[in-house]
């Protein structure tokens, strides 16, 4: 995402190796693998905090609010991921961003450990600005260790993607134990202390990484007025709501932020088609990242779901005592992540065996691929709902099913959309169009939040209906994109 700090980042200098890469990618490793951590742990227990009953530990919302909450927050940190970019290239460097962003991080999940309910959104508007800027930094200095490109950068972006799944696998088992076994605060604690432990070993190894990251991007340093204004108002605005002055209603400030940034892509967009003075091809290349981005919204919204409603159906209609243990309904949480290790290796030698065959896919048709697969995984919750409709709890193996498809899915989609967003952007807008990548990705999570307030725990009805919706949503899109695939290779001119 931060675009500028991979050209304007110094390299880091040649010194020790591991299996022919840098040193210093180990250490980028750990550090991203613990923040992982800490963030997927963190997610597999949130919504059920929230919802759980006072006398039990929990907040005590109702479903509606506490899946506001969940969007918004998810949502927040893809947002927050353009405020840490800019940080790292105008004032920080990404060296110093991700440290202050691990120590965000940390703070914040102390506060939830400890904190009574006003601390404990605080701590999750803390977290999100330590997320926005630790991961998009953590990724720029992956790449100043790779100052030549080619395939060397690649195998060392593969060897960081296995960090940052290796602890989204780690994190929602042990953190969902911790939660069951010891308390809500306990599970929050945990998630601090291995944030703590990326930090130690980053402070500790951070010379491997050379002159990486040290300093902002050359000739763009910014003035701190702007950052010390915004953080101020966000502080004004979270002491006036924890004194009771402010009501903050989570549901209808969910909706306005989906109305924000779907405003904001859109006049974007608008401008470049517009406005940018972009040529006729540069425009037709614009029109096809309108369609990836529509449809990134449409996957993002389901797909978030793995923290929302599904995480309720493990939590409330799923038989989980599997060889005498009662597995907590977060540790589910870890399937998608282990699916990912398996067959992202799969997918990639795939993608590549049909280029060597001359049958390249294009993008759109991966991404009608990955919607499609996303409404399959949709219509399984579907029937395994009707279950839960006759009084019902249904095996894990229904939730597993739908976590395979939604990492074909993501497979498809995910890693492919960011790869050709970056191609078809005019060059002058590479780092704006990556954000637009990430606000998709902002308000699809957003509006996941707001899907899953559909489903009432008084009404069970209304779970079935809210996993056909997205179903439909899923295969229409789909359907949509897999018809658009010869335009969009048109409009495409050349890029592949």
């Amino acid at each position: 995402m931060n675009q500028a700090a991979d050209a304007a980042l110094p390299a880091a200098a040649p010194g020790k190796t591991i299996f022919g890469q840098p040193r210093g990618l180990a250490t980028l490793f750990f550090t991203e693998m613990w923040e992982r951590f800490t963030y997927y742990g963190m997610r597999a227990v949130l919504i059920l905090f929230m919802v759980a009953a006072v006398d039990k530990g929990g907040l005590g919302l109702d479903d509606k609010t506490a899946s506001a909450v969940y969007g918004m927050y998810i949502g927040g940190t893809y947002l927050f991921g353009l405020f840490g970019g800019w940080m790292a290239d105008r004032l920080l460097g990404s060296r110093r961003a991700v440290l202050s962003g691990g120590l965000l991080i940390m703070a914040g999940n102390l506060m939830l450990a400890f904190g009574n309910t006003d601390i404990f959104f605080l701590g999750l508007l803390v977290i999100t600005v330590g997320v926005g800027l630790l991961k998009p930094n953590a990724s720029a200095m992956v790449a100043a260790l790779y100052p030549e490109g080619g395939s060397r950068r690649d195998a060392g972006f593969s060897v960081f993607y296995m960090g940052i799944n290796l602890g989204a696998t780690i994190g929602p088992l042990l953190v969902a134990w911790f939660a069951d076994r010891y308390g809500w605060r306990w599970g929050f604690a945990l998630p601090a202390v291995g944030m703590a432990v990326g930090l130690a070993q980053f402070l500790w190894t951070r010379h491997y990484l050379g002159s990486a990251g040290l300093a902002p991007a050359q000739g763009a340093r910014s003035s701190w007025t702007p950052v010390i204004a915004f953080l101020t108002a966000i502080a004004v605005l979270a002491l006036l709501a924890m004194s009771g002055v402010l009501k903050i209603n989570a549901v209808a400030m969910a909706e306005g932020a989906s109305w924000a940034m779907l405003v904001l892509g859109v006049v974007y967009f608008a401008y470049l088609l517009l406005f940018a003075g972009l040529t006729q091809v540069e425009k037709n290349r614009v029109i096809v990242m309108v369609a990836l981005v529509a449809a990134s919204v449409m996957f993002w919204a389901g797909y978030e779901q793995t923290g929302a409603s599904l995480n309720l159906f493990a939590e409330r209609y799923t038989d989980r005592h599997v060889l005498g243990w009662n597995m907590p309904a977060g540790a589910l949480q870890a399937v998608n992540p282990i699916f990912i290790i398996l067959f992202a290796p799969l997918f990639a030698a795939l993608w590549i065996a049909l280029g060597k065959r001359g049958r390249d896919v294009n993008a759109a048709a991966k991404f009608g691929a990955g919607l499609i697969l996303l409404g399959l995984g949709f219509v399984v919750m579907y029937f395994a709902s009707q279950y839960t409709l006759a009084g019902q709890m249904v095996l894990p193996t229904w939730l597993v099913l739908t976590y395979l498809l939604h990492t074909f899915a993501e497979l498809c989609l995910s890693p492919v959309g960011l790869s050709y967003m970056s191609k078809l952007a005019p060059p002058r807008f590479v780092g704006q169009v990556m954000g637009m990548w990430f606000l998709s990705m902002a308000l699809g999570s957003n509006l996941a939040g707001q899907l899953t307030g559909q489903y009432d725990a008084t009404h069970l009805e209304s779970l079935p209906a809210l996993f056909l919706k997205i179903f439909w949503y899923g295969v229409i899109g789909g359907v949509i994109m897999l018809l658009l695939t010869p335009f969009v290779k048109r409009m495409m001119a050349g890029v592949r």
